[in-house]
């Protein structure tokens, strides 16, 4: 059975796009810990991230790296930290979360976000991975 990113990927579920390569996709966590909040993932469906062949591991942070180099030019935060837990969902994702405190990466904390701010947010960071 497809996991929810599967189709999230495949445009069975809608989702606010940030970044797409290939072999990897972008999107806005919609329970995020803060403004800007993304997942990014692997478009081949693998439950663990050390499962991920050496070459597709070593491709998906260096497209984790430049989708946080546009979250960081387009949303106020002192740094992006990243996150991989794979706890809640079987497929790698990586999280990318704008850091102000040390409470914006504990999960603890959730951030509302308006469908119209979702929409900016993503539109914003997509303009600036496509200028990378």
């Amino acid at each position: 059975m497809a996991s929810i990113f599967t189709k999230i990927i495949q445009g069975e579920i809608p989702c606010y796009k940030v970044a797409e390569t290939d072999s990897f996709f972008a999107f806005l966590d919609i329970n995020p810990n803060a403004k800007g909040h993304t997942l990014c993932v692997p478009k081949n469906e693998v439950d663990k991230i050390f499962d991920l062949s050496e070459t597709e591991y070593l491709a998906l942070m260096q497209f984790s790296r430049n989708v946080a180099l546009a979250i960081e030019k387009v949303i106020p935060c002192e740094r992006v930290g990243m996150a991989v837990v794979g706890l809640e969902v079987p497929h790698v994702h990586v999280h990318l979360v704008p850091l102000n405190t040390l409470n914006d990466i504990t999960f603890l904390n959730k951030t509302k976000v308006t469908p119209e701010e979702f929409e900016m947010i993503a539109s914003k960071i997509n303009a600036a991975f496509t200028a990378l």
